[in-house]
């Protein structure tokens, strides 16, 4: 199963958006967000709610990307985000998620016993290219409990 599957099994959000997964690796996840009328705000665009919904799941395609491999000793976790919009967004959206740290830097925390933490920067544009928004979102890899 892809990372966009299993976010599409799992998160109810992702299947409510209809939101595609086009690339999910490691480094770097891009998802789009097809213009729909039933999400769009009182200026004709997609809501801040629904760009938000696209940019944390682009995060945490990346994040499961890059430690779905982890997952029987951890659970990946969103621990904070913020966002900037910056244009008015208006048809199809997509996010850009990028992920912040060397994976076997994340993995060598985790190897000690820590609770690691990485950033996901994300850039949501229009079709046209315009940076319609940007975010970070701050992921954590929690060790499960014995």
């Amino acid at each position: 199963m892809s990372v966009g599957e299993q976010l599409a099994a799992t998160v109810p959000m992702v299947r409510a958006l209809n939101l595609e997964f086009v690339r999910t690796d490691p480094e770097c996840a891009v998802v789009r967000l097809p213009d729909q009328p039933t999400f769009h705000n009182h200026v004709g665009g997609p809501h801040a709610g629904a760009m938000f919904t696209l940019g944390e799941s682009a995060s945490g395609a990346v994040a499961l990307a890059a430690f779905g491999d982890q997952l029987s000793r951890a659970l990946p976790l969103p621990v904070g985000a913020e966002v900037s919009y910056r244009k008015i967004a208006t048809g199809e959206i997509t996010a850009t998620a990028t992920l912040g740290r060397p994976v076997a830097e994340v993995l060598a925390e985790l190897d000690a016993g820590q609770r690691p933490e990485f950033p996901v920067a994300v850039e949501i544009t229009r079709a046209d290219g315009a940076v319609a928004g940007t975010m970070t979102v701050v992921w954590t890899l929690r060790p499960h409990r014995d």
